[in-house]
């Protein structure tokens, strides 16, 4: 660690490589818009990030308790990084029960900033404590910083037209203020913000703006740190143009970009769910753009309509979450029969039933691949992190256009709401795949059903003349597509569909593996552990283990090459945030190969430490 003088400062600068902090309070303290905020901040500065917000079902959780706490925890680092981190750096609690909730989890030797403004009787009492965490002990071995930052923010505030309620609510801004202070960050970029969101309440932009520079102003007047910190920006990405990016905003991007190299217009047939709704907020902005968005009344109409949009000529989409999906069953199997185009997304929550809706888990795999009455195959792809959202939703589009199918696109929790810098891609290197539609008779009649060396059929606009079809959920006669009950045309046609699905396979790359070509251990991932698995890995290799890593992108069809590639390490690895869905994939197709199960069932993603740990025991065993 270097030391260097800032001007003007009386205290030394010190330099680090990266910081993780976590921000924890009610739900109304602002956490969230106080992380969004910092993680901004750190995108403007430079630094590469990795965000994971952590908030309750409720929109208004009982204050003060435990089951009510909200966080959000950023990673910002000058080197390349991949996740939110293991352990915080630093916990800014701003009640009883955050510190309690969260204090678990800090490293060693960390930071804790707490508001003794909320640590009253009452305030122990919400959080169930008879003593103060202040007084018993739980803080020892922590830096801890006390500020009644309630009181810090009365202060600031004595003459604001606020009344003594709304100046409480600033005091998120304080103590991000007293962060940025202790970090070294700018203020403008949040004072920009903050006189752009509260434009039409004048007060609001002074008082906030007032409390962040008052938190900022502390750290020098108060004297409560030993130093000051900076983590310069980051000069191992790639050269380009950046954007910080939620997962949800990158796949909305990447499908408004699948409909474009598709040359189709996009209609979205949505019902809100947590955590897919700002997916539908997202393509609501994209109207320039030629997006149709429809909020329907429910999960069968919204897919419904999606798909009626595809039979008109458009690329139809449809989002939701885990119990979405149950309802929209029956449609999918229609969307296979009648062989259309069609893009659902699941972004995965915790489950079953509502489960636990605002936490992540990877328990949809199965329901993604098979979950559909008879035999109705389609393609399942995954993202692995927020960047990664956009390349997976240009990749569904590309399927279900060239395969004329419907398509699943597995996302989650954490990455939907978890930002990370994303490099604008070129858009003359998008892949292209311009929908070809058949304008006119070939032949002496028209078949919707024969089939190119893909097995994939024609796609005709309704009112086209000479092209008049029907389409419907009852089995189709091969070729004509008339109503056949016949049970030998019925069989070729279940195994006509499956082998379209399957020949998707020959679009697909073969894996990349990071380490040894060939060794003791495989560890392959799909979906959002893809940070905690790479980083994991990586600590293992440094320490002599022979371990490589992979991750899937593609779930169903499996890409190509995988046996050869299983056959070059002794054991494969899978970690999954469920009870082994893929594990139990990979054993049905490829049981001559040692694969591991590694699941964790928590709402919370796994820590690059666990992955590590686990490797070095399977090793030793």
């Amino acid at each position: 660690m270097t030391q260097t003088k800032e001007p003007g400062a009386d205290l030394p600068l010190q330099q680090q490589e990266k910081v993780v902090i976590r921000f924890a309070g009610d739900s109304g303290d602002g956490m969230q818009i106080t992380g969004n905020q910092f993680t901004s901040t750190a995108a403007f500065v430079g630094n590469d990030l990795a965000t994971l917000p952590d908030f309750p079902a409720e929109i208004r959780a009982p204050a003060g308790t435990r089951p009510g706490v909200s966080g959000f925890q950023i990673h910002f680092s000058s080197s390349d990084i991949h996740t939110p981190g293991d352990a915080p750096d630093v916990l800014v609690a701003m009640n009883p029960a955050a510190l309690v909730v969260n204090i678990g989890d800090l490293k060693a030797g960390g930071i804790v900033v707490v508001n003794t403004g909320n640590f009253g009787k009452n305030d122990l009492k919400k959080a169930r404590l008879e003593v103060s965490p202040l007084e018993d002990g739980t803080l020892q071995g922590f830096r801890v910083i006390e500020v009644d930052i309630n009181k810090r923010v009365a202060d600031a505030l004595t003459e604001s037209e606020l009344s003594p309620k709304e100046i409480q609510r600033c005091k998120n801004f304080y103590t991000l203020g007293l962060m940025y202070w202790v970090y070294s960050r700018p203020l403008e970029p949040t004072l920009d913000w903050l006189a752009a969101k509260f434009a039409k309440r004048p007060a609001l932009v002074d008082a906030n703006q007032t409390a962040l520079r008052a938190g900022f102003n502390a750290g020098d007047i108060h004297e409560m740190f030993q130093g000051r910190y900076e983590v310069p920006a980051c000069t191992e990405l790639p050269a380009g143009i950046y954007r910080n990016i939620l997962g949800n905003q990158a796949l909305a991007l990447g499908m408004i970009a699948g409909a474009e190299q598709a040359g189709l217009k996009l209609f979205l047939g949505a019902y809100p769910i947590t955590p897919a709704s700002d997916l539908l907020h997202q393509l609501a902005l994209y109207k320039n753009f030629g997006a149709i968005t429809f909020q329907a009344e429910d999960e069968i109409a919204a897919i419904c309509a999606a798909l009626g949009a595809s039979f008109s000529g458009k690329l139809g989409m449809t989002t939701t979450s885990g119990p979405g999906v149950a309802l929209k069953t029956e449609a999918l199997g229609l969307a296979v029969s009648v062989e259309l185009p069609l893009v659902v997304v699941n972004v995965q929550r915790a489950g079953p039933s509502t489960g636990m809706p605002t936490k992540v888990e990877q328990t949809d795999l199965l329901q993604s691949i098979w979950g559909r009455n008879g035999e109705a195959p389609i393609p399942v792809i995954a993202a692995s992190c927020a960047a990664d959202a956009f390349d997976v939703g240009v990749e569904a589009c590309r399927i279900a256009v060239e395969y004329m199918t419907p398509i699943m696109v597995l996302s989650d929790n954490y990455i939907a709401n978890g930002s990370e810098p994303w490099k604008l891609p070129e858009m003359d290197k998008l892949p292209k795949f311009t929908a070809k539609f058949r304008t006119h008779v070939e032949g002496e009649t028209f078949l919707p059903f024969a089939r190119d060396e893909n097995g994939v059929r024609p796609w005709a606009k309704p009112g086209t003349p000479g092209l008049e079809h029907r389409v419907g959920g009852l089995e189709k006669e091969d070729g004509t597509g008339n109503v056949c009950y016949d049970a030998e045309n019925h069989e070729k046609m279940t195994h006509l569909r499956q082998e379209k699905v399957m020949n998707i396979q020959r679009s697909i790359p073969e894996l990349e593996v990071e380490g040894p070509e060939s060794g003791d251990l495989l560890v392959l991932g799909w979906g959002g552990t893809k940070g905690s698995i790479t980083s994991g890995t990586a600590r293992a290799r440094e320490d002599g283990a022979s371990v490589a890593n992979t991750h899937l992108r593609h779930l169903w069809p499996l890409p190509p090459g995988l046996d050869e590639l299983f056959g070059r390490y002794k054991a494969i690895l899978v970690p999954e945030l469920n009870m082994g869905q893929l594990w139990r994939v990979l054993r049905s197709e490829f049981p001559q190969h040692n694969f591991i199960s590694y699941s964790k069932v928590q709402g919370k993603p796994f820590m690059s430490f666990e992955i590590e740990n686990r490797i070095k025991t399977i090793l030793e065993q």
